[in-house]
């Protein structure tokens, strides 16, 4: 897996690198300190995955994000920060970014970034517990007009929970199989591209 690791403390981009490195199966094409070099390293190393930080002198790692996700739309980015700031974890989660952790959840970092390069979504327990609140959830929306029925709402519900696809398949008495068919079909109604993004539109419609 290459990466490019951007953050404005170059001690932590290197230490960063030698323990991701440590691993073997990790390897950082690059490091960059501004939001401006990893815009210009991600168009240079069109790394697997993109860990950056998210508060940074001149653009932020959420400006750089955005500018990098209108140019590539399949990036994955990983933010790693020390901020638990909530307008910045709903930025994020609303550029569909691949996720968001704090650094202090240091052992948690290389696992993340695997997850990420097989295409899901990371984010940490402090992230998640404040999802519910964060989106403002509201009640009414025509969930007819999209064609989503009664099962693929009730899927929905359990995703913005967060439960995994094999927790979904036990709790509606489904199998794995049906419950990754029922997403599919829900992404592609809603005009979705994951399921971090349908709990996004849940909290947020």
């Amino acid at each position: 897996m290459n990466i490019v690791i951007v953050d404005d403390d170059n001690l932590v981009a290197l230490s960063l690198k030698t323990i991701l490195e440590s691993g073997g199966d990790i390897k950082v094409a690059a490091i960059g300190s501004s939001g401006e070099e990893a815009v210009e390293l991600y168009d240079r190393f069109n790394p697997d995955v993109l860990l950056m930080d998210i508060r940074m002198q001149g653009m932020t790692g959420l400006e750089a994000g955005e500018i990098i996700l209108k140019k590539h739309d399949d990036a994955k980015i990983l933010y790693l920060t020390t901020f638990s700031d909530d307008e910045y974890i709903v930025k994020a989660l609303r550029l569909g970014t691949k996720g968001y952790i704090l650094k202090q959840n240091f052992e948690c970092i290389a696992p993340a970034l695997k997850t990420v390069m097989k295409g899901q979504s990371v984010f940490g327990d402090e992230v998640i517990s404040k999802l519910p609140v964060l989106m403002n959830k509201k009640s009414e929306f025509d969930y007819e007009k999209y064609g989503i029925s009664q099962k693929e709402k009730d899927i929905i519900e359990l995703v913005a929970e967060g439960l995994s696809n094999k927790e979904i398949a036990g709790r509606l008495y489904l199998s794995e199989g049906t419950v990754r068919n029922y997403l599919s079909e829900i992404l592609e109604k809603l005009s979705l591209r994951d399921r971090t993004q349908l709990a996004v539109f849940y909290y947020n419609k």
